[in-house]
């Protein structure tokens, strides 16, 4: 944990970024109170910012497009940028791309790229903001389908799968979960009362890779195409908190990439770090009011 903790420190000095007026509730990994400009200062650094989010947390979402925002107009005339998103899947590429060239209407945008239930009001604002400005937007996530079929059946099941379906996944077989993961997420589906005795847990976790390991890939891919672009993937905080997850997994696939992982994380008191539920968490970690 110390390494994690010590590189947002290590590059805030790369950069001779100087302390300023603290943003309310952003805190480095270690808990010391963070700027605004610290965190772009380091986002613009990175190939990679993971946003980590609770799905159901507004205030996040509002937080997050602030980030788009304020990458526009720092960064927006010097790298190319890119917005990811774990709420679509890679099957519907095409319908987004479509989408975003304006070839089609955003009713039948919806009515063909399966939105989550609460996009018109979280993510939305986010995809109609990187369109305005000429963003790349990727749709980042394994086909639910496919997901569904490794929790039943295991990692092995998707060789049945045809190449045009496999396209859809990473190289198979994609990595196993580190044993670090492996502990964090048992640990999650216990605390949660998941995973009744009919359900195979070592399936679930394996179900949960495959997420991490498209997403990562997804973020590979694109940067193999693009080195020079800043991508900005929006995901569930568990894919990223202590860089674990979709994080390790683009190290595997594309080793050295320079990431930051914000986890926006709610809480009662957001103004205060508490070292024992926060530390870690995050490059940065941003709370939020717990409502």
């Amino acid at each position: 944990m110390s390494r994690r903790i010590l590189l947002i420190g290590s590059l805030l000095v790369a950069l001779g970024v100087r302390a300023q007026t603290p943003e309310p509730g952003l805190f480095t990994a270690d808990g010391r109170p963070a700027s605004w400009t610290q965190l772009l200062e380091v986002a613009g650094a990175v190939e990679v910012v993971f946003l980590g989010e609770q799905h159901d947390d507004t205030v996040a979402h509002r937080r997050q497009l602030r980030v788009l925002e304020a990458l526009q107009e720092r960064y927006g005339d010097e790298r190319p940028l890119v917005l990811s998103l774990e709420m679509f899947e890679r099957d519907v590429q095409l319908v987004l791309d479509e989408y975003r060239a304006g070839l089609i209407t955003e009713a039948q945008f919806l009515e063909a790229a399966r939105p989550w239930r609460n996009y018109e009001r979280d993510y939305r604002p986010l995809v109609e903001f990187a369109r305005a400005h000429g963003w790349t937007i990727l749709a980042a996530n394994a086909p639910r389908r496919y997901v569904n079929r490794v929790s039943r059946l295991g990692r092995e099941a998707l060789t049945a799968l045809s190449p045009q379906a496999r396209a859809y996944l990473p190289p198979l077989p994609y990595p196993e979960p580190s044993d670090l993961y492996r502990r964090r997420f048992l640990k999650l589906m216990r605390g949660a009362g998941h995973g009744p005795m009919h359900v195979d847990p070592e399936r679930l976790l394996q179900a949960q890779a495959l997420w991490d390991a498209t997403m990562a890939y997804t973020l590979a891919e694109h940067l193999m195409r693009q080195p020079e672009a800043l991508i900005v993937h929006v995901t569930g905080a568990f894919h990223v908190e202590a860089r674990l997850g979709t994080p390790e997994m683009l190290r595997r696939y594309r080793p050295g990439t320079r990431m930051l992982v914000v986890v926006l994380r709610p809480s009662a008191d957001p103004l205060r770090f508490d070292p024992a539920q926060h530390m870690g968490l995050g490059d940065f970690v941003w709370l939020t009011p717990d409502h």
